[in-house]
């Protein structure tokens, strides 16, 4: 019997793109600042910009692990902002490079 040997794909290497809609109380608590420093202190790339509705967006590109982070830390460890519900979207990699606030 003959084995086929594929070429092992790690999840660290893969880059993982989601959208996030965070509403609740976003606006006005520096949500923005802090989204722009975790995500650079975990080499995340992507875009955080409020939104005319209140809530606010945030495009993230990064190791998996990493983006959940960020998302763990800006629902429970953001010391104004009031997480209510966050709307996921997994989304194919742009290769987007650095992480801006968008105005």
């Amino acid at each position: 019997m003959e084995m086929i040997l594929s070429p092992m794909v790690h999840e660290m290497d893969m880059v993982y793109r989601v959208s996030v809609v965070f509403k609740g109380r976003v606006q006005g608590v520096y949500f923005r600042q802090y989204t722009r420093r975790w995500a650079e202190m975990l080499s995340i790339n992507g875009y955080v910009k409020n939104m005319p509705d209140g809530t606010v967006l945030a495009v993230f590109e990064g190791q998996r692990q990493a983006v959940q982070e960020i998302i763990r830390k800006l629902k429970h460890e953001h010391p104004q902002a009031e997480v209510t519900q966050m709307d996921i979207k997994v989304e194919e990699p742009e290769g987007i490079q650095g992480f801006e606030v968008v105005h």
